[in-house]
């Protein structure tokens, strides 16, 4: 019987590389892409060494315009067949609206909206004329809090990620299609080396609020083969979230004003 494939985005580290592995452990055979080379290769060699999967590795910056169609032209000059996919890349910016550089805007939402958009709409017809496949999209839990300041794109970009994935859920129902949106909260990744915020956010919060990647990239996964539109692991994560939906719009943002003043973001 021919294996599945997942496509994982943003596999070259953090969330996406747990997700790889899991989905590797799981039987699928996977293509892996981002923006460095030499990390996917060693992933790919380890993958294949531990589960005897195929794992490919296509390089592409989702930041670039066209980089998706490209992406998925790629995949199908190889001849492959994509059964699932998981739109993991991301990145934020962490200097405010005014201090970040448009290119660096345009580029947050090309690899966190745009691409997630492009890569679903190419890949999940063929899935649902086979009558199987599976999509989950790494959104995060400030996709379910009041945007904060600083990272100002972030958290609207993650909304518009929970609820894309809610509305294909609900058109994929009865396809043999799993649609999942997976929200983090804190997570230990190298996500927060990357925008400049490690040092603030490790002093600001708990260590029990911090979540391993393994962790999620398990609850998301499982949430996916379970056809949950939405998942967030943590108890405490889920607390948050409840409690600033049903706050009052200016005690809400109060509350998450706070939290970017405790990471020197505003």
């Amino acid at each position: 019987m021919t294996r599945r494939r997942v496509l994982v985005t943003g596999a070259s580290a953090g969330i996406g590389r747990a997700l790889a592995t899991v989905c590797a452990a799981e039987g699928w055979d996977l293509i892996l892409t981002a923006r460095r080379g030499e990390p996917l290769e060693a992933l790919a060699a380890e993958l294949n060494a531990a589960h005897g999967c195929d794992t490919r590795v296509i390089l592409a910056d989702l930041g670039v315009e066209g980089a998706a169609d490209r992406l998925v032209a790629d995949i199908a000059a190889l001849g492959l067949t994509v059964d699932g996919l998981v739109n993991n890349a991301g990145f934020s910016r962490t200097e405010g609206f005014m201090n970040t550089p448009p290119a660096d805007q345009q580029a947050m939402i090309r690899v966190m909206l745009t691409a997630p958009v492009q890569l679903s709409r190419a890949l999940v017809p063929g899935m649902v004329e086979r009558g199987f496949g599976r999509v989950l999209n790494v959104a995060s839990l400030a996709g379910r809090m009041p945007a904060t300041g600083g990272d100002t794109l972030y958290g609207p970009i993650k909304s518009f990620l929970i609820k894309a994935s809610q509305g294909l859920w609900l058109e994929m129902r009865g396809t043999g299609v799993h649609v999942t949106a997976l929200c983090p909260g804190y997570t230990l990744t190298e996500f927060h080396d990357v925008n400049g915020t490690r040092e603030e956010v490790s002093t600001a919060y708990p260590a029990w609020m911090w979540q391993t990647a393994d962790h999620v990239a398990r609850v998301g996964w499982q949430a996916c083969e379970a056809n949950r539109p939405q998942v967030t692991p943590g108890v405490m994560n889920n607390l948050m979230a409840g409690l600033a939906k049903h706050l009052p719009d200016g005690m809400a943002l109060s509350m998450v004003g706070g939290h970017a003043k405790r990471l020197k973001r505003i």
